[in-house]
């Protein structure tokens, strides 16, 4: 099956259409799931009861969460409707996830000066982007130079969740970390360029057509470029692709067991963080649903709810290192 045909016609199709690496392999293991459920048999040959059959199995036998069971449904709704050109039906008669979704994870203030603390050099830039703007992890490692406004203190984010595109903050205490690295960027691509075969940074869908030597311009390069050059798998030239994301949670697993902190850390709790903190300080919901990018003001209500009673809100007075006191990392609520 991973040298199917079928499978790669499907990642052809995808492609051309300029869906993103990571929902084409989402994709294609949710068919190829769906393909091998039903003893291999062509997709094209079955129907709306083989796909609640399978979307039931993965609630009751598999016990997946309300999230992933609709991702699968995407994904075979997408092969059969877009791919297929297939009708689907109703397909309201599947069992639903009941798995509840996990409360969100917060750091109080002194656990986030602790998690930073033991961390030094680019890991700790990395861990205080990721609490000071509020970025999703795929969005911090996908960062270029060119992003960052260091005149109006802030981050362009593009093509974040939903292919939005959005404004958040850069704490002024990052901007001189910040400069640092760009300038290691900087002599990075030089040393890059008098490599044989060195083919410039990936970029996305017809830009290195339209401006053929942006690829090895400054401001094209990735913030956290990789340690290493590649092969671009897709291409097949030597690259130097962003920091690897799943190390970013390694990392910050480490820095969390070492600080102590008991509670479950990865990149998502200090975005968690991010938004508490800033609600505490008195931001409205709106702006905070604006940094973090969420299309519902519900999805933001959901780290809201997670509030602890304003008598167990007693914080520090004492200026942690690159902190602000009253809110995360210079940002001050108007």
């Amino acid at each position: 099956m991973t040298q199917s045909p079928f499978l790669k016609s499907i990642n052809d199709f995808m492609t051309v259409r300029r869906y993103s690496r990571r929902t084409i392999d989402s994709y294609l293991y949710w068919i190829k799931y769906f393909i091998v459920f039903n003893g291999k048999q062509h997709p094209s040959q079955l129907g709306d009861a083989d796909i609640e059959r399978f979307l039931t199995w993965l609630a009751v036998e598999r016990n997946v969460a309300a999230s992933t069971q609709s991702v699968a449904l995407n994904a075979i709704v997408f092969l059969k409707k877009t791919f297929l050109n297939q009708p689907v039906g109703n397909l309201s008669a599947f069992s639903r996830s009941s798995r509840q979704p996990k409360l969100p994870v917060v750091l109080t203030k002194h656990e986030v000066s602790m998690l930073l603390g033991q961390v030094a050099g680019i890991p700790r830039l990395l861990i205080s982007l990721l609490y000071g703007s509020g970025l999703r992890r795929i969005e911090l490692v996908r960062l270029r130079v060119k992003d960052i406004d260091f005149d109006m203190c802030q981050i362009q984010v593009w093509n974040g969740k939903g292919g939005k595109h959005r404004l958040v903050t850069l704490a002024p205490e990052l901007i001189e970390p910040l400069k640092n690295q760009v300038d290691r960027v900087e002599q990075l691509l030089a040393e890059d360029c008098a490599v044989n075969g060195y083919s410039g940074v990936w970029l996305p869908h017809a830009l290195a057509r339209k401006y053929p030597n942006a690829p090895y311009q400054p401001g094209w390069q990735y913030l956290f470029p990789s340690t290493r050059l590649a092969i671009d798998p897709e291409s097949g030239k030597l690259r130097r692709h962003h920091f690897d994301e799943s190390a970013l949670n390694k990392l910050i697993r480490q820095a969390a067991a070492r600080a102590g902190i008991r509670k479950q850390v990865t990149s998502h709790t200090l975005r968690h963080s991010f938004a508490t903190h800033l609600l505490q300080s008195g931001a409205d919901i709106r702006t905070v649903q604006q940094q973090l990018g969420h299309s519902d003001v519900k999805t933001t209500e959901i780290v809201a709810s997670g509030l602890l009673p304003p008598a167990t809100l007693v914080l520090p007075v004492h200026r942690i290192h690159m902190f602000s006191s009253r809110a995360p990392m210079g940002f001050e609520a108007r």
